[in-house]
């Protein structure tokens, strides 16, 4: 226990035995060939004691001693390996689980070492993410590093020496991707199959995230928040510098859009058995089902529909990726995924009437579903039905607005400002409790309308502190809530006195005051706040994807000075090669043109045969442009040619 509280000392960057550790020299090879005989040894004997404290020593020593420079070095490595592994793979009935846990904090400290090469650490990533599910050992070990990676890469930025290392490749995500996905279906699962106390048990367990899933929201987090946050560096402004930061830009879309495809793919799985799942409980006659249904989002948030897909999409929101070829790549995804979630808070906001039904007797239920208000018998026959049906979305004034002046006030100070809240029937005003003015007469007038015309409600001003007037206006500033009829208030404020020489700050503070509109009571079903939250944003994200490809391709500095050529009428007619994958394609034949290919309105023109004559291997069908005799005369009189005369041919 004593190496472990020294270990996790050792860890802080921030304590003094972190620089003592880091001058140490490294172990010699002869001490670690004694400490792996001890092991050997505790092995043979069962020592259950001595083996912990020899797999507390190599995690130090791996981290801070060694250094497997030579030969002899090495083969000291390969020694403690297998020690190692003949512990993390000995039956279950054989080694305990506080053993097992000491191996792969082990073997994880000395990763680097143990595995030197990087092909190496992912054959061994690749091990326990394909065989974890099948040995505790390996499940173990996998979720041990997989937490170590996931934390170091938190801390680390994006292009830096240690991000190849922490960020794993390709395939290995995908791994990790598909157990992220299995743990989300068996977990949504439970929900129909296991016992009412198991049920109980797994609610008091969630949303806690699996190590698979925390690295997978590691990576996530890291390559989102880099992209939405890197910026140039201004102090370099050298073409290098630019290109370099444009190239990272690149790299960071790229692998952001093939993370994005795959997390996407994954939620439309767990999103299917998530309805499959609701619809099976809806459709059941177990008696616990309403307290089934209610628990599925809470079970929901626990897996990647909760720790992934909400922070992806309020990130692809974000202008930098905003992009075509982001949208072009990810609506079909997008689209399925608005099914899904749309259908699945539809099924769960028909059983919304029966959860708010169970506090309330049959008898008084039965009266209820005969009595409906006048504006619900209305939904009920215009309204057609959907999950946004009733659906009230929080205005941005919903958390109040706070109106305050500067603190402290000045002389000759004049502040007025309106407040207007739609559909509010009356607002509540609370000031804060540092709200003072050196005189009563420097007061506020606080007015239910738009303008200084309105009704009056009241006046505050002056201080209780000793300083001006050692007064206050009435009662003085309002310690409670001040109700205001109507949705509109206007505040106005005047600073008539000079500042006395001996007035402090804190006696002419001003005032600021928070206006909320009335609450009202309304009753939102449980099932909206995470199902209808994530069809929402869905569709809000879909929209704007879909806004994306409508635009099409964002028009260039080339294009924005070409303007005028690009609505010339005559350019258009033309024919252009197009380059295509470095391979120059052949002009494009125009379309039949309604006018006639004709220079004079009399009699045809053809140019001499030598002139037309197209390059071997294409063939140009270059369309004539007729121009106005207006314009025929002038280019004649300027390139000083007649015009051609035709004869007719003698037969």
């Amino acid at each position: 226990m004593c190496i472990h509280q020294l270990n996790l000392l050792a860890a802080s960057n921030n304590l003094p035995i972190t620089n003592f550790l880091g001058k140490q020299h490294p172990i010699e090879a002869h001490h670690l060939s004694s400490i792996c005989d001890i092991m050997e040894k505790a092995m043979v004997n069962g020592d259950t004691c001595i083996i912990r404290c020899i797999l507390v020593v190599f995690q130090v020593v791996f981290k801070f001693f060694f250094s497997p420079q030579t030969e002899r070095n090495r083969d000291i490595v390969r020694r403690s390996g297998l020690l190692l592994w003949q512990l993390l793979m000995a039956p279950r009935d054989q080694i305990c689980s506080e053993i097992q846990k000491e191996v792969c904090l082990a073997i994880s400290s000395g990763l680097n070492i143990l595995y030197p090469g990087e092909a190496e650490i992912n054959n061994l990533l690749k091990l326990v993410l394909t065989e974890g599910e099948r040995n505790s050992g390996l499940s173990q070990l996998r979720d041990v590093i997989l937490t170590n990676l996931a934390e170091q890469l938190q801390n680390n930025r994006f292009g830096s020496e240690d991000d190849d290392h922490y960020r794993l490749n390709d395939e290995l995500l995908h791994y990790i991707l598909k157990i992220v996905v299995r743990e989300s279906c068996v977990l949504i699962t439970k929900c129909q199959t296991v016992s009412k106390d198991d049920f109980q048990r797994l609610l008091s367990t969630v949303p806690a995230a699996s190590s698979c899933l925390r690295y997978l929201m590691a990576v996530q987090n890291h390559l989102l928040s880099n992209t939405i946050l890197i910026k140039p560096d201004e102090n370099d402004d050298s073409d290098s510098s630019l290109q370099g930061e444009t190239l990272k830009v690149q790299e960071l879309k790229t692998s952001i859009l093939s993370l994005a495809t795959q997390i996407l793919t994954g939620c439309d799985e767990v999103l299917e058995m998530l309805q499959q799942v609701t619809t099976a409980l809806i459709n059941s006659d177990i008696p616990d089902r309403e307290q089934r249904l209610k628990g599925l989002e809470q079970i929901t948030k626990a897996t990647m529909l909760g720790h992934l897909l909400p922070v992806l999409l309020t990130s692809l929101m974000h202008p930098n990726l905003q992009t075509l070829t982001m949208a072009d790549a990810l609506m079909p995804q997008l689209v399925q995924l608005v099914l899904y979630t749309s259908q699945t808070a539809l099924l769960l906001k028909t059983q919304s009437p029966v959860f708010s039904e169970l506090n309330i007797s049959p008898g008084a239920a039965s009266d209820q579903k005969g009595k409906l208000l006048p504006d619900e018998r209305m939904l009920e026959e215009k309204e057609e039905p959907g999950f946004l049906t009733g659906l009230k979305i929080p205005a941005p004034w919903a958390a109040g607005k706070t109106v305050e002046t500067v603190h402290p006030v000045r002389d000759n100070y004049k502040f007025k400002e309106t407040v207007h809240i739609p559909g509010a029937r009356c607002l509540y005003l609370r000031f804060d409790n540092r709200c003072s003015s050196q005189y009563d007469y420097d007061k506020l007038v606080i007015y239910a309308g738009p303008n200084t015309n309105s009704r009056k409600v009241a006046e505050y001003g002056g201080n209780t502190l000793g300083y001006g007037s050692r007064s206050v206006l009435g009662t003085g500033w309002p310690k409670d809530l001040v109700k205001v009829e109507g949705d509109t208030v206007t505040f106005s404020f005047e600073m008539r006195s000079g500042r006395e020489h001996n007035t402090p700050d804190k006696a002419m503070w001003g005032f600021a005051c928070t206006v909320r509109a009335q609450v009202l009571k309304q009753q939102i079903p449980w099932d909206r706040f995470s199902f209808m939250d994530l069809a929402l944003g869905l569709s809000v994200l879909a929209c704007s994807m879909l806004r994306i490809l409508y635009n099409g391709p964002e028009i260039t500095k080339d294009e924005e000075t070409c303007q005028e050529l690009l609505r010339s009428k005559l350019l258009q007619r033309c024919q252009w090669q197009v380059e295509a994958n470095g391979v120059i394609s052949p002009a494009l034949t125009p379309s039949p043109s309604p006018l006639p290919l004709t220079i004079d309105e009399d009699r045809e023109f053809t140019y001499p045969s030598d002139v037309l004559v197209p390059p071997v291997g294409h063939y140009f069908d270059l369309p004539r442009i007729r121009l106005p005799p207006g314009i025929m005369i002038k280019l004649r009189e300027i390139s000083g040619r007649a015009r051609p005369q035709f004869r007719p041919s003698i037969k």
